[in-house]
């Protein structure tokens, strides 16, 4: 293992905290990376990395850490394969965790929160099974569109931090093979899972899961539960709260963007609600609840409509876990929470996607009933809806005219309102930017998309925080 690389005075808001140090003998393996033919840096997310003190690496330092990952001064000394259980498709799965990913390092944002840096094609480890812990390059640039477009949509997600193509050719059963290869890292707001929670439980170490409550509690910190919540005072209830309230948010987030993350299992659930692991991901191209992402997903199980089902089934998991260290009834008033709460996120969220200010819950509800009509009688399009539609422009007649006309809008003075057409990330655009690279090492196309996809981020703002959150 190399050693770390000093840091320069350049680095002074680069804060490591590898926090997870104390918990690492149970909850992952150290790895080392893949000795890979090549590093060659395709992507860099400077604006990410600027939040967490890195945008001041040059490319051969930025390429030794996250293409042949030398240690960041100050932190994890060596990466760890994180393990977990989980339900996929319903069906658990004890054999399972990183199989072609770890934990790189930890470090602190702007705001204080504690993130990871965590890879995805990085090779195999104790959890590749059969797999070769490898990441088509294709799968990579996919990764780039769904956080960008994702996270000016008001998705709480992961970012895509890094891509270096890795000079190895892939062979995969769904894509043209050989293909190219490549390592990414995320920044995320923790890899804890609702999996190793799962896991905890499947080998019955409550003293683990009391140490994993405590750090999730610490580490990523919420509102306290409602005053008359049962057991509100218990660690593990609050967890269960804050995770529910994450969650429900999380499920909204997704309906009003549109999108469908296509494999919602439990090793894929980021216990702080923040969307990641994207695979077989698509958005919309009309308004249709069946609509599947996924080939595999014969009985759409995580079809675009049932992603809400999805994710409260997930919480349920988590609690059926927690039963290690609390009474069933004051996790079930936790998980309870969930409906009302997606309802209320999926109003607010809404209306600031359509540029109008909320008149609460009830009248919000009616609003979206009228505008999912229009678009599913219609077979329109969602990012075409919000923008025809935006701050009830648009002419629209019958129930959604006489509900728009009951709402002031937001001021829509950026300029993006004002093009001839939104910004979308439909199929067609997606294989197209990738044809490109694959054709002709071409990647203005994919660059020119991720600007886009941020100026429609600067015109839609801030989406609004949950009640009771900051």
């Amino acid at each position: 293992m190399s050693e770390p690389v000093q840091l320069s005075d350049a680095s002074a808001h680069y804060r490591p905290d590898p926090a997870i140090l104390p918990l690492a003998g149970w909850l992952g393996d150290p790895v080392a990376a893949a000795d890979f033919p090549e590093t060659v840096l395709r992507w860099r997310n400077d604006r990410a990395a600027e939040t967490v003190g890195l945008a001041w690496l040059s490319d051969e330092r930025w390429t030794a850490h996250f293409g042949r990952f030398q240690p960041l001064a100050g932190n994890l000394p060596q990466p760890l394969a994180l393990r977990y259980h989980g339900h996929q498709f319903r069906v658990y799965n004890p054999e399972i965790g990183d199989g072609r990913g770890f934990l790189f390092a930890q470090l602190r944002d702007g705001a204080g929160r504690l993130m990871d840096l965590g890879t995805k094609g990085s090779g195999q480890t104790p959890w590749s099974r059969a797999g070769d812990g490898r990441l088509t390059l294709k799968g990579a640039v996919r990764e780039i569109l769904a956080t960008e477009m994702l996270e000016a949509l008001g998705v709480n997600t992961s970012k895509t931090f890094s891509v270096i193509e890795t000079g190895e050719a892939l062979w995969r059963g769904d894509e043209p093979s050989p293909t190219r290869s490549a390592v990414l890292v995320r920044l995320s707001h923790s890899h804890i899972r609702i999996g190793t929670f799962q896991r905890l439980l499947a080998i019955e170490d409550a003293e683990a899961m009391a140490e994993l409550i405590d750090y999730c509690l610490v580490h990523f910190p919420g509102p306290p539960p409602p005053e008359d919540a049962p057991g509100r005072e218990e660690p593990a209830i609050r967890l269960m709260h804050l995770v529910t309230e994450r969650m429900a948010d999380l499920a909204a987030s997704y309906m009003v963007a549109g999108f469908v993350h296509g494999v919602l299992n439990t090793d894929n659930m980021n216990v702080t609600g923040e969307s990641f692991d994207y695979g077989p991901w698509r958005w919309l191209p009309a308004w249709e609840p069946g609509f599947t992402a996924a080939y595999f997903d014969h009985a759409g199980l995580y079809a675009f409509g049932r992603q809400p089902e999805a994710l409260h089934w997930n919480c349920g998991q988590l609690a059926v876990a927690l039963r290690l260290h609390a009474e069933t009834a004051p996790l079930v008033a936790a998980l309870e929470r969930f409906g009302p709460l997606y309802m209320a996120a999926v109003a607010r969220r809404w209306c600031w996607r359509l540029g109008v200010v909320s008149q609460g819950v009830e009248a919000d509800t009616q609003l979206v009933a009228a505008c999912e009509k229009v678009m599913r009688e219609g077979q329109l399009q969602p990012d075409a809806f919000f923008f025809a539609h935006r701050g009830g422009r648009g002419g629209a007649t019958g129930a959604l005219g006489e509900a728009l006309a009951r709402y002031d809008a937001f001021p829509s003075d950026h300029p993006y309102w004002s093009d001839a057409a939104p910004q979308s990330m439909l199929i067609e655009e997606v294989e197209a930017i990738w044809s490109a690279i694959a054709a002709d090492d071409d990647w203005a196309p994919l660059h020119a998309k991720v600007a886009a996809l941020r100026r429609m981020g600067e015109a839609h703002g801030p989406a609004p925080a949950p009640a009771g959150h900051t």
